[in-house]
């Protein structure tokens, strides 16, 4: 079946009307129900936006989709229906398909998400803010990261859910911090410019080996057992050593490196410590959770007031446009 109804207009069918849909699956987790059967917590997506279903054990794919994984995609077919007064549909067939089929028939697109922007120019902006570090050591130290983790951090994700979790997101969220930096590093003089542009580039290179997937983001095996944070740390330390790069600037990017995810509770390895990392765990907490509100400015369906409930933000946002009453 082509004829495949998107995301955003799922969630505009009226109660117990089929679809069939082409989608990815995004996030599935294995919880157990009060009566002790196990169920399925799935996210599916596609480029229009995302929603959550709950696939029992008794239905005839469930083992079959619990061994496939997170980042598969899916031909799904159900009956619209809400819960709890969100989009949550009852799902019948489902069929798991292959990603070089969909690829090779030009379907591939219609389900993965990827940022506004075009990823060509946003790159060609990124390697600007490289060339632009001033300090010559240090200027090495990002290229040779880059050089190192090659052309993944490209089209890597930011994350399997929360910010910026789709194709490109990893490139749109750390290019999004280095402008944002860049305006705001006048107003903050203490805070060492090339330092903190370097960290900005660099802070988040380790989930090109926490993350895994061609169609969606999954923890991989390393991800699991170190995490981008400490696995980041060590691109960094390594492409330091082989630029040279002084012990007390190398100490310092690792810092940065090793504390940008605000607090321990968070991710952090440590607490920011340092004028440069202060100021980039700040513009990393800003543009992870702007990101979200400007996802689900672009994918809540026009008419709706609010957005499904963000959980990076812990709420739902209103996404009605501000009245122009100039």
């Amino acid at each position: 079946m082509s004829d495949y109804t998107t995301v955003a207009d799922l969630k505009t069918l009226a109660g117990g009307k089929p679809f069939a849909a082409l989608l990815l699956l995004r996030k599935a987790v294995t919880k157990t129900a009060s009566n002790g059967n196990p169920f399925l917590s799935l996210e599916f997506g596609d480029r229009t936006g995302s929603f959550s279903a709950t696939l029992f054990s008794d239905h005839p794919q469930f083992e079959s989709l619990r061994a496939s994984g997170e980042g598969c995609a899916l031909h799904v077919e159900g009956r619209s229906d809400t819960y709890q007064g969100r989009f949550s549909p009852k799902l019948a067939a489902i069929k798991i398909l292959d990603e070089k089929e969909l690829e090779s028939s030009g379907q591939l697109e219609a389900i993965v998400e990827v940022p506004p922007e075009d990823p060509e120019e946003m790159w060609t902006e990124f390697l600007e803010f490289i060339e632009g570090i001033k300090h010559d050591e240090l200027r090495m130290v990002v290229r040779g990261v880059f050089e190192e983790i090659g052309d993944v951090f490209r089209t890597a994700p930011a994350a399997t859910a929360m910010h910026h979790a789709y194709r490109h997101g990893l490139l749109e969220h750390t290019l999004h911090m280095a402008r944002a930096a860049k305006v705001l590093l006048p107003l903050y003089p203490e805070v060492d410019a090339d330092l903190a542009i370097a960290g900005v580039l660099v802070h988040d290179t380790g989930k090109v080996v926490e993350y895994e997937g061609a169609l969606g983001a999954r923890r991989s095996r390393k991800g699991i057992l170190q995490g981008h944070v400490v696995l980041g740390y060590a691109i960094v330390r390594k492409a330091g050593i082989k630029a040279h790069l002084d012990a007390d600037r190398l100490e310092r990017l690792e810092h940065i490196v090793l504390s940008h995810q605000g607090e321990p509770a968070w991710g952090a390895a440590a607490w920011a410590a340092t004028p440069e990392a202060v100021f980039v765990s700040m513009i990393d907490n800003l543009d992870a959770r702007m990101g979200m509100v400007q996802r689900a400015l672009r994918t809540t369906p026009e008419g709706e007031q609010f957005s499904e409930r963000l959980m990076g933000l812990q709420t739902t946002l209103l996404t009605e446009p501000l009245a122009d009453k100039s």
